[in-house]
C-alpha cells in the first residue's frame, strides 16, 4: 500500500535577503493544497533560522528539497514527519 506524507517540519537555514513569503510561495507549488508555515527562530547577520512546516495530500520530499536548494536555503534536519496510507 503506498504511503503519503501528509505533514513534514524542517529545520532550515536560509540567507537574510530571501524574503519568506518568497519561500513560502514557491513551497507552495509542490502540492496545489499545501498549507505552508515559516516562522524566524533566530536571525544573525547573513542568515535566519527557520522552522519550516508543509501540510498536504501528499507532499514530495524530493521536490521540496529541490526548491529549497534553487532558494540557498539549507535543510539543517527534519524535525517531525506524519504520514498516512492512501
Amino acid at each position: 500500500m503506498p504511503v503519503a506524507v501528509r505533514r513534514i517540519l524542517m529545520d532550515a537555514l536560509k540567507p537574510r535577503e530571501l524574503s519568506i513569503v518568497e519561500l513560502a510561495k514557491a513551497l507552495g507549488s509542490v502540492d496545489e493544497k499545501a498549507e505552508i508555515e515559516i516562522v524566524v527562530s533566530e536571525v544573525d547577520a547573513k542568515t535566519e533560522t527557520l522552522k519550516v512546516t508543509i501540510k498536504g495530500w501528499n507532499i514530495d520530499y524530493k521536490s521540496v528539497s529541490k526548491i529549497m536548494d534553487q532558494y540557498g536555503v539549507s535543510v539543517r534536519g527534519i524535525d517531525e514527519i506524519n504520514v498516512n496510507r492512501e
